[in-house]
């Protein structure tokens, strides 16, 4: 088993900046990919960004030149570096953590609002 938590989350006016991090604990020799998805009210949850052990990165396009996923494997977390916000991307943002056999695992949650 593998448990994540996420921080980082808050307010912030639009064209700001947040950085989301999420760690992990339990069963991390089994974490392939990590990554980040969101959630609006109303809608679908979606992929943000992914980045598997070797570093392969992965973003929507929607965020892509403004986010950025990095991994630090010796701390066994993963972060959201999260400029020139926008209030579309206001969400709940989850981490995700995906095992060798392909379980999948997931955080809490953590909300960003981008709001002026």
């Amino acid at each position: 088993q593998v448990q994540l938590v996420e921080s980082g989350g808050g307010l912030v006016q639009p064209g700001g900046s947040l950085r989301l991090s999420c760690a992990a604990s339990g069963s991390i020799f089994s974490i392939n990919a990590m990554g980040w998805y969101r959630q609006a009210p109303g809608k679908q949850r979606e992929l943000v960004a992914t980045i598997r052990s070797r570093g392969n990165t992965n973003y929507a396009d929607s965020v892509k030149g403004r986010f950025t996923i990095s991994r630090d494997n010796a701390k066994n977390t993963v972060s959201l570096q999260m400029n020139s916000l926008k209030p579309e991307d206001t969400a709940v943002y989850y981490c995700r953590a995906d095992d060798t056999i392909f379980r999948v695992y997931w955080g809490q949650g953590t909300q960003v609002t981008v709001s002026s």
